[in-house]
Formats: C-alpha cells, structure tokens, sequence
C-alpha cells in the first residue's frame, strides 16, 4: 500500500427525512386527529482513529465520502428510521483542517479518538407534533435539514519517540534497521527513503519507537527536495537524533546545517533532547572527522558507530533510551486529542441593506425558513412566529425596515409584514 500523508477530502452528511402531513381516517371517525410522523435524521461522517493504519491512501483512493440520509416520516405516526453515520479509519497523529481555511478542526491521536466532521441533519417534524389546543388540525410539517458538507484537509504526522534527521545517504535506513526490526529500502542513491519508516527499539527495558524521515536537503524549509512534506514527522517527535555521515568531508558542518533547517521550519525543534550518531565510523579517516564533529556537537550525546557492522549501535540505543525516558518524565500524561466544534452556532441577527433590499444573515433564521413550505399559509404563520422568537423582526426595525420593505432570508423572498401591523399571535 503506497504511503500518503496528505489528502483533501469531500464529506457529506445525510439529510434528515420530511415529517409526514397525515390526518387519521377511521370508519366512523370523520374528523380523525393529524397523525403525520417525523422524518428520521441523517447520518453523520466521522473519523476515528484506527490502531495499526499507517497512510491516509484509502481516503486518497475515496475523497467522496456520504452519510446515508434519513427517511421520511408516514402516516399513523410513523417515523423515518435514522440514517446510517459514515466512519472513516484514520491513523494516529491525523490532523483534520477545513480545506478552505488554515483551521485545525480536530488533532486525532490515540485509537478511538474521533470527530464528527460533517453533522447529519435532523429530522423534520410530522404534523402530529404542530398540533396544539388552539391548533387542532395542522395542515403543515417541517422538511427534513440538510446534512453538513465540507472540504477537509487531512495531515498525517507520525508519532515516534524518535526521529532520525539527516542529509540523504547518511545511513538513517541502515540504523533503523539495526535498532529494530524495521527492514526498509537501502541502497546508495539520494532519497532511497521516499516515505518514514518506523522501527520499534528496546534498551535497558525501554521500548521507543523510531521514525526514519527522508533526508533533509538544504533549504528544505522553503519547500526544496521533499522539503515540508516530510519536515512536519519530526514536529511530534519528543527526542531528535542527528544522524553524520563521516564518509563526507565536513560533517559538522552538515550537523550545523541540518540545525539551521530545523530553526528555519520551526525554531523549537532545537530545544528538544537530541543525540548524535556519527555513522560509517569503518571509513578510512573517519575517526578525524568524528573528533571535528563531536566538537561541534558541544553538550549533546555523542555515539559514534557503523551501521554496516553494528559497532556503537548498542551504545546509541542506550543514548536514546535515556533521552526519550527523560523526555517522557518532562512531558508528564500524554496530550488528549484536542477537538474544535465544527459549527459554531452564532446567535447575532444582521441585517444589511443591499440595492433596495434587505439582507437578513443568521444561521438558525436561514435554517427555518428552508425547512417549510412557504406557499402553505399555516406554514408561514408558523415561521413567522419564529422568526420574531429569533429576533429578526426587531432586527429589521433597528436597521430601518418598513412595512412593505422586501426582506431576503437564505433562498427566500418576502414583504415585511410586522407583527404589530397584523396583530399576530401566539
């Protein structure tokens, strides 16, 4: 299965069922009571995280995703069966956005975690539920609302103790291969890993899993080589390991240049616990080059070794059990996955003045209107009422409406009647 940690994605709820317009007819009853039942509501799209999943590459092969909606309400009072939610796996460390806004909806990070992405409309109301003493016989019922649909951005960002971070061809592969039972690609050419690898090490009875991210070029936090799409795995990694390739001429001047790209994508990448393995330690003139780079390691943990033929991996496990350990006392409980309500609901009616017209914007007032018949006149006295309840009408008459005035609301037109002009009520 190919590696994907970025997707966007289309999600639809389900639309709630219409309540039923039904009235009882019995031998011998001639004026049989409503009895229209209610739609059922739509079912909703939710990502939950799934222990074991690794990519987003399902989503990527299904970006369109739909809830089943809700069924309309029928006749003896009747109600619509509800409609079936759409869950989505997704793996851990999934970061949801809108697709449309830089806004974190939801940072899913432990199996079970989950979020409703798009919420299934509800279900509208029979006739049976408008009756009242005074309204005995409603001839009216309520549509079912529409599901929530979006656009999401989805970002994976893997979650390992450890990540290695190095130029291409510094041996990162070859030492997650020795830590652990991890079996990755390894080869002599630039980018052989094309995807993070994960490998789970023990030392000294700690278990910490490490993360081979595709080496870092420089100027890869402006987006040069695989630059930021493999940068963010390292966001989540509590401990760094700076992996040296002593083959090359200089490498502490490639540990000072792979700092400056963690600076450059986030300055607070090099204030995490870090280690330094200087790798390929069997090269003829290494040990010189070690001695240049272990000065410029300065106060970090410094292992020399060879991923070829073991020598120093044991030492460099035991220098990354005892960071992760330390960086695990530091953290304390584990971070609960955070959630942001999807729709905030605000509670403000404005009112703008558009070429002749008036402009109502209120998300409760829009939803009422869509959800009746307005060519049935008990509908619109019911709505009527509701939208002076909401606070529409006082609205209007602040902003300078009159009598006669066209008023705007969603998709509907109408003339502004104020209750004090008709003598509504209740």
């Amino acid at each position: 299965m190919a590696f994907v940690d970025e997707v966007r994605i289309h999600v639809r709820a389900g639309d709630g069922g219409n309540g039923a317009v039904s009235f009882r007819r019995e031998k011998f009853v001639p004026r049989g009571g409503p009895d229209g039942g209610n739609g059922g509501p739509g079912g909703s799209v939710i990502l939950r995280v799934e222990q074991g999943m690794a990519t987003l590459s399902e989503l990527a092969r299904a970006p369109h995703q739909r809830a089943v909606g809700g069924e309309n309400g029928g006749g003896s009072n009747k109600n619509g069966a509800a409609g079936t939610d759409r869950t989505l796996s997704v793996p851990p460390g999934t970061v949801v956005r809108a697709a449309d806004a830089d806004v974190v909806l939801a940072d899913l990070i432990a199996p079970g975690d989950e979020v409703v992405v798009a919420r299934g409309g509800a279900g509208g109301r029979g006739n049976a539920s408008f009756a009242t003493p005074k309204r005995r016989a409603p001839g009216f019922a309520e549509k079912g609302e529409a599901g929530e649909e979006r656009w999401l951005a989805l970002e994976l960002r893997l979650l390992a103790d450890v990540g290695l971070v190095g130029f291409p061809n510094a041996g990162k592969s070859s030492l997650i291969s020795r830590l652990s039972a991890a079996k990755p690609k390894i080869a002599d050419y630039p980018f052989t890993t094309l995807s993070p690898n994960l490998g789970v090490a023990t030392a000294a009875g700690e278990r910490f899993v490490v993360a081979d991210v595709p080496g870092i070029v420089e100027g890869a936090s402006e987006g040069r080589g695989l630059g930021l799409s493999f940068l963010r795995h390292l966001e989540r990694c509590p401990v760094l390991c700076f992996v040296l390739d002593l083959s090359q001429e200089d490498p502490s001047g490639s540990l000072a240049a792979l700092r400056e790209e963690l600076r450059a994508y986030e300055a607070g990448m090099l204030t995490r616990p870090a280690v330094v393995a200087a790798n390929k330690i069997d090269i003829e003139g290494a040990p010189v080059r070690a001695e240049e780079a272990r000065a410029a390691a300065g106060s970090l943990p410094f292992v020399v070794c060879s991923a070829l033929n073991g020598d120093g991996v044991g030492d460099l496990e035991t220098a990354l059990s005892d960071a992760v350990c330390a960086a695990r006392i530091a953290r304390g409980e584990p971070e609960s996955h955070a959630v942001i309500r999807i729709r905030p609901e605000p509670t403000t009616v404005l009112v703008e003045r558009e070429e002749g017209w008036w402009r109502v914007r209120n998300p409760a007032a829009e939803r009422l209107i869509a959800r009746f018949d307005l060519s049935n006149a008990e509908a619109v006295t019911y709505v009527q009422r509701g939208l002076i309840d909401i606070g529409v009408e006082d609205a209007l008459l602040r902003a300078g409406a009159k009598a006669g005035d066209e008023v705007h609301i969603g998709s509907a037109e109408f003339e502004f009647t104020p209750e004090s002009s008709i003598g509504a009520k209740r």
